[in-house]
């Protein structure tokens, strides 16, 4: 399989970590969101990507810390290594980075009444909206990713 393929929503990114994979410093998401910005600074951030990035769950996870996120987009971009870059996101970021919080959030993103529709939408344009166990959008993530059958 290759690193990029097309699927109903658009070009498709097999090599993302997961939203339910968590930073050393605790945070759902994150790992997620500086490869897609480690992408998009290398010009290899298709379009279907594109339209959420920094926002979606980007967006909500920078709302959460209280930081822009083209802040991080920058702190990506000026650090050397991955060690470096921790060092500063843990400067960017707030000391009390509540990440069970977070954590809690993203997971539920989807399952407001408002929401529910919305995921039924897209379960409708990925041609799986039989499928209850897809309960969030982080769901949809994975099963578009090829990570969940």
């Amino acid at each position: 399989m290759n690193d990029e393929e097309l699927g109903p929503t658009g070009a498709i990114l097999y090599d993302l970590p997961s939203p339910y994979q968590a930073h050393p410093c605790g945070l759902l998401h994150l790992p997620r969101f500086i490869g897609k910005i480690r992408k998009h600074l290398a010009g290899e951030l298709p379009k279907s990507y594109q339209r959420n990035f920094t926002r979606g769950f980007d967006g909500f996870l920078c709302l959460h810390l209280k930081v822009e996120p083209q802040d991080v987009v920058e702190t990506v971009r000026e650090s050397t290594d991955d060690k470096d870059l921790n060092e500063r996101l843990r400067k960017l970021f707030p000391e009390d980075l509540k990440a069970y919080e977070w954590n809690r959030k993203m997971a539920h993103i989807g399952m407001s009444k408002m929401g529910r529709a919305k995921l039924m939408e897209v379960k409708e344009i990925m041609s799986v909206s039989d499928r209850d166990d897809l309960v969030n959008f982080a769901d949809m993530i994975e099963l578009d990713e090829g990570r969940m059958p």
